[in-house]
């Protein structure tokens, strides 16, 4: 019998494209989450639904761990899960569903559940938590567990039904937290601080989850083993499509050591061939890609690895060459436009010729180079997108991942569109690409427009290999 069965949404089968893809990685917000609590004393264990065939799987492993509590707890840092997609927030409320029936109390934490903690409510949950989760976490189950008595609206960060609160909580210095309550039918606490020292975090916990079978697929797949980690949490910038309910628009970092101590960790113990930095911009800090260059040189931790990064960021100084001698060998930028009138109304604070420049400087530096691209932004036109593919056609990027607009609760391009949205407001998995709003064209329109970049990006990807004899032969 454990304290804790953590797990997550995000179930990979029930994604096709990504599920094609066959990349996966373990879910690291929720294994920072089970580690924290494991520091504070409580048993944990590990449904990990990224591998699962579905969520009935999960049954077994409540029969197994008999667990107190079912903290379904998504992973922040996978971009996947923040896209709040729709299959995943049903298997979240039939996984929820089960752990009622077992008898657990039910706690989830997540980008979708934050924006939507009432229909999660409704779903089987007894606690939503929203923002920052680790220590809103332990209170709460330290007041689950009858620990502290730590009121529940004194927790920062949680949402719960009315119907939950404790009969002592009910009277006197409460009275108008009642009328509230008794009005809306929930309650929705302050929202809590993020943490800023992020090095006093434990590292997440990968014993519970099965690393071997993640090897065993990497490697049949691709030929080598990948391994997730992250050193920041947040993003500054004001990219107005960019939702950001779990940090909300402040940053903070890890410091060079701290993630140099946890490379050399898992080199030691896993020995991965190749790292994913999963943060949303990688080497926020200045100069912290240079001193973190350095410390993994010295403490001869290099992991060849994969960063994001922004246009503007990477052409500074030689955060570039930095980039390279700390092991970097592939970074992607989101370019979302080569039309300089779309990155201005998105307010993304980069500008055309910086997307050429870091493109050209990262290839001197033998980094592969990925773009992010946005198509049906609103004001976009055929110029506009005449921009894009030329952009594409000279900067001749190694990879190029392209979607559709995306409305999400929260962002000023929400509110912009709010008035234009039907019941449909999320993707069903990541290759939706619906069309939510009214688009300067057709659904179908954008949906060609998908297959059309692709296509002629291969067809360029494979005129630059002809006209490369040197590149004809991998040993060259």
């Amino acid at each position: 019998m454990i304290d804790v069965l953590f797990t997550h949404s995000y179930f990979l089968k029930f994604d096709e494209k990504e599920y094609k893809a066959m990349m996966p990685y373990s879910p690291l917000g929720t294994l920072y989450a089970a580690s924290f609590l494991q520091s504070k004393g409580y048993s944990v264990a590990l449904f990990d639904a990224m591998l699962a065939e579905n969520e009935n799987e999960l049954l077994p492993e409540l029969k197994k761990h008999k667990p107190k509590f079912l903290v379904i707890y998504d992973d922040d840092f996978n971009y996947l899960t923040k896209m709040c997609l729709e299959r995943m927030r049903l298997a979240a409320f039939t996984m929820s569903e089960l752990g009622k029936k077992f008898g657990c109390t039910v706690i989830i934490h997540g980008s979708d559940a934050a924006d939507h903690y009432e229909k999660y409510l409704s779903h089987g949950a007894d606690f939503v938590i929203f923002g920052e989760g680790e220590q809103t976490l332990f209170e709460l189950l330290e007041k689950l567990s009858g620990k502290s008595n730590q009121e529940f609206e004194s927790i920062n960060g949680i949402a719960f039904k009315k119907d939950y609160r404790h009969p002592e909580l009910v009277s006197g210095s409460n009275e108008n937290m009642l009328k509230q309550v008794q009005h809306d039918n929930t309650i929705k606490t302050n929202h809590r601080q993020v943490l800023q020292q992020l090095d006093t975090l434990p590292f997440p916990t990968r014993e519970i989850v099965d690393v071997e079978k993640y090897r065993k697929i990497w490697t049949e797949r691709h030929g080598y083993f990948s391994m997730n980690i992250v050193t920041t949490r947040g993003c500054p910038f004001h990219c107005n499509w960019c939702a950001k309910p779990i940090y909300g628009q402040v940053y903070n970092v890890h410091s060079p050591q701290n993630v140099v101590a946890e490379m050399k960790l898992l080199k030691e113990k896993y020995s991965p061939n190749h790292l994913w930095f999963c943060d949303d911009i990688f080497g926020l800090k200045p100069n912290w890609i240079q001193e973190f260059a350095e410390v993994v040189q010295k403490e001869n931790a290099v992991i060849p690895f994969k960063c994001l990064s922004r246009a503007d960021l990477l052409v500074k100084g030689n955060t570039i060459e930095a980039l390279a001698k700390s092991g970097c060998t592939s970074t992607w930028m989101g370019a979302e436009s080569g039309s300089q009138k779309i990155l201005d109304a998105m307010e993304k604070g980069t500008t055309v010729e910086q997307i050429y420049e870091a493109t050209r400087k990262l290839k001197r530096h033998n980094i592969r180079v990925g773009f992010f691209l946005q198509f049906g932004y609103t004001g976009e036109t055929k110029d506009d997108i005449e921009k894009t593919f030329f952009m594409v056609r000279e900067c001749l990027p190694d990879e190029i991942g392209v979607s559709v607009s995306y409305p999400l609760p929260g962002t000023k391009f929400y509110d912009n569109v709010r008035e234009q949205l039907g019941e449909k407001q999320n993707w069903f998995d990541s290759q939706d690409l619906a069309m939510m709003y009214h688009g300067t064209y057709s659904p179908d329109f954008y949906r060609a427009l998908h297959k059309l970049i692709h296509k002629r990006f291969r067809v360029w990807k494979g005129m630059e290999l002809l006209s490369s004899p040197k590149k004809w032969n991998k040993h060259s």
